[in-house]
């Protein structure tokens, strides 16, 4: 392998679109190993780098195209893990069974990131869907905060805070996500193709104060 070559972005079956991957603080010299060829604790290593990598775009969401790049060359790792914890975490707090709020948070997770995306393209967005369903996934990371201080914190937190929380919250995963979303959207339709993103995140935020 030549000096100029890198490694494809993932693996497997929840790897996507992208090629190549140069995350901000690796050495191109250390992703060079084919992903093959390596032991299984590098590629869960740089996985895991991977996803935590992009979960800093969501923390303090970058403005500009060419900072927000890299979460669209999408992968389902790190969503399907956001949405595992989200899940399990409102089953923890929930008087109903856990297993049907784990099944109803995880169909709302796909299949509203899936409408979103179906909505967007038939608006005449130029939005791929798994890239899609990757950026409004990633972007629940919020909410998962606000979920988990709610849970542990329940006791010493009254219900104003707990609004107050899973409002800040639910407006960070929102202005995220259009952060990302809204360049990939048709202009002339751009307020009818977002209105479904405040909807998700509104709803998945309100399962964190009622549930």
């Amino acid at each position: 392998m030549t000096d100029n070559q890198q490694v494809p972005f993932g693996s497997g079956m929840f790897q996507g679109q992208a090629k190549f991957v140069d995350y901000a603080h690796m050495n191109q010299q250390d992703v060079q190993m084919n992903t093959l060829d390596e032991p299984v604790l590098d590629t869960l290593l740089r996985d895991i780098n991977m996803i935590l990598y992009k979960l800093s775009y969501v923390i303090i969401p970058r403005m500009k195209e060419t900072q927000g790049r890299k979460l669209r060359n999408w992968d389902l790792w790190g969503p399907l893990l956001l949405s595992l914890l989200l899940a399990m975490t409102l089953g923890i707090n929930s008087n109903q069974s856990s297993d049907s709020i784990f099944g109803t948070i995880f169909i709302i997770m796909w299949g509203g990131s899936a409408v979103i995306t179906v909505n967007a393209k038939l608006l005449g967005g130029q939005v791929s869907f798994f890239q899609s369903v990757c950026v409004l996934g990633y972007c629940v990371f919020p909410i998962n905060i606000a979920a988990v201080l709610i849970t542990f914190l329940q006791s010493y937190l009254g219900f104003f805070l707990r609004l107050i929380i899973v409002g800040a919250a639910f407006l960070w995963s929102t202005f995220s996500s259009l952060s990302f979303m809204s360049s990939m959207m048709n202009e002339e339709k751009k307020v009818i193709s977002v209105y479904p993103i405040f909807l998700f995140y509104m709803f998945l935020s309100w399962f964190c104060i009622f549930i």
